[in-house]
């Protein structure tokens, strides 16, 4: 594998999570590499059915851009995230951006993403600040996103809009001071908690807004589980914080 020319952010790994994308990805792949020609992508398939990791050993075949690490079997988006960032970090990489394989992660807003990179550690493509947006989504499903942000934030105390926003990019020595491998969480509990971990590790992390796009192609991957898991989370890493507070002043107390 050669990497290419260094841009002043360093050397960008895009990692595609995929499971039954092959009539997607080959659409994401082609703007990806129009939208930032220096950018390599790794397509981490989980065994699709369909045959899209197969697919995608074909474009690597042909362009030396792109990559393709096969897993076997469904295995959730947190774990091919935490396989995708593992080998970019192996390889050199200096930046790694999660992005969705189903166009509701927009290539073209790649570059937004990435240019706080150059004084940032964490970057968060946000739908829920300033000039971000949400289309084609169904009144019930964009309450439940603007409502579980909420309860996030304030739960969790993490000083972002979007904390379930699964289009950001982090520097690489961000993802090894917030032990990105130690997660087990997944889909939207695993963007709070990587959002948790990065903030408690005291980094500079910035919200961009982006538009996200519900897919027209294939079917979500969301499900009843992965949102009663966020929830579970969520509640118990809130009550984890509180109690930790009410430790601190403890020793205060007795002393009066």
């Amino acid at each position: 594998m050669g990497v290419t020319r260094r841009s002043r952010r360093g050397h960008v790994l895009v990692v595609v999570p995929t499971y039954n994308e092959r009539a997607s990805l080959p659409v994401i792949l082609d703007r990806v590499r129009a939208a930032t020609p220096d950018a390599h992508v790794l397509v981490v398939d989980d065994d699709s059915p369909d045959g899209t990791g197969t697919l995608a050993q074909e474009r690597a075949a042909v362009d030396p851009h792109v990559h393709v690490l096969h897993r076997a079997g469904k295995q959730g988006l947190g774990a091919a995230y935490v396989a995708g960032f593992s080998w970019g970090l192996a390889r050199g990489y200096d930046v790694l951006v999660e992005m969705d394989a189903d166009g509701s992660h927009a290539p073209e807003e790649l570059e937004r993403l990435l240019a706080p990179l150059e004084w940032a550690d964490v970057t968060i493509g946000s739908r829920y600040v300033a000039g971000g947006a949400v289309v084609n989504w169904p009144r019930r499903r964009l309450l439940l996103s603007r409502g579980g942000n909420v309860y996030t934030r304030l739960a969790v105390r993490l000083p972002v809009s979007d904390a379930t926003a699964g289009y950001r990019a982090y520097r690489a020595d961000a993802l090894r001071r917030i032990g990105y491998a130690e997660t087990e969480s997944q889909g939207y509990c695993f963007q709070v908690d990587m959002t948790r971990r990065a903030v408690r590790a005291g980094l500079r992390v910035v919200e961009v807004p982006v538009t996200f796009t519900e897919r027209s192609q294939g079917q979500s991957k969301m499900s009843g589980a992965i949102v009663a898991e966020a929830l579970l989370r969520v509640s118990l890493w809130g009550a984890a914080d509180r109690l930790s507070q009410v430790r601190g002043h403890l020793p205060a107390l007795r002393r009066t």
